[in-house]
């Protein structure tokens, strides 16, 4: 049987992904690579993956894309890792600077400042243009807070928005895989998530972020119908953008 081919977010957000895929009799069978974001959504729209973990956003851009996993990348409410940092209030923001590792990050951004704040706002990627605010994700927004006069954590203002969790990855395919694996797949992912303390143990301490309370508590990782209801939604005020 040809190795089914996976890439994976490198952040540690997925670690308890990777440490159940890697303790599971699935190494076998794969061949895993660690990508940032929109580096699995693109290895995933081009073929050269049969499954990513991909930020959603991406997921109508996916030829034949359907999502095999029972756990996914979420939050119900704050996130802490996935924000709008700025110098003014929300009411005040004219210019923002979007994040080059994440789709869905940068297009929830602009869902919740056109439709939740009501702020008309133009967006950049030139990393050297100056702007009143700025999008950024993941571990590189650890202990980051403090340096911003303002930060609107997208999690949280989500659920206030519309009263729903959030989904900012979920492992998706662009091809049919076996029943039989996506059985052994959602074990090993469901034994990763069970050996959080045991992976919190091994990973770098943060001095300036609480880990523990990031692993076991903000972030989110079933794929409930709420979370599906919520995904829906976000993908059809992408289309209004």
């Amino acid at each position: 049987m040809n190795k089914i081919k996976i890439s994976a977010v490198s952040y540690t957000n997925t670690k308890p992904f990777i440490y159940g895929i890697e303790h599971s009799a699935l190494l076998d069978q794969i061949d895993l690579s660690l990508d940032i974001p929109t580096d699995c959504a693109a290895k995933l729209i081009d073929g050269q993956v049969d499954i990513g973990l991909i930020p959603v956003a991406a997921i109508p851009l996916v030829p034949n894309a359907n999502i095999v996993a029972n756990y996914c990348i979420g939050s119900i409410g704050a996130v802490n890792s996935v924000f709008i940092f700025s110098k003014i209030p929300v009411s005040e923001i004219k210019s923002v600077k979007l994040d080059s590792h994440s789709r869905t990050s940068n297009n929830l951004a602009k869902v919740l400042l056109k439709f939740h704040f009501k702020q008309e706002v133009s967006f950049t990627t030139d990393p050297d243009m100056e702007t009143d605010a700025i999008v950024l994700i993941g571990d590189r927004t650890f202990g980051k807070k403090d340096s911003f006069a303002y930060a609107y954590d997208m999690g949280e203002e989500w659920m206030k928005f519309t009263g729903l969790p959030f989904v900012y990855a979920a492992w998706v395919a662009n091809k049919t895989i076996p029943q039989s694996f996506i059985n052994d797949f959602n074990e090993a992912l469901s034994f990763g998530l069970s050996k959080r303390k045991t992976l919190l143990e091994e990973l770098p301490k943060q001095s300036n972020f609480d880990l523990d309370d990031y692993l076991m508590h903000k972030l989110d990782f079933e794929l409930t119908d709420k979370k599906r209801e919520a995904l829906t939604l976000f993908l059809s005020y992408i289309t209004k953008l």
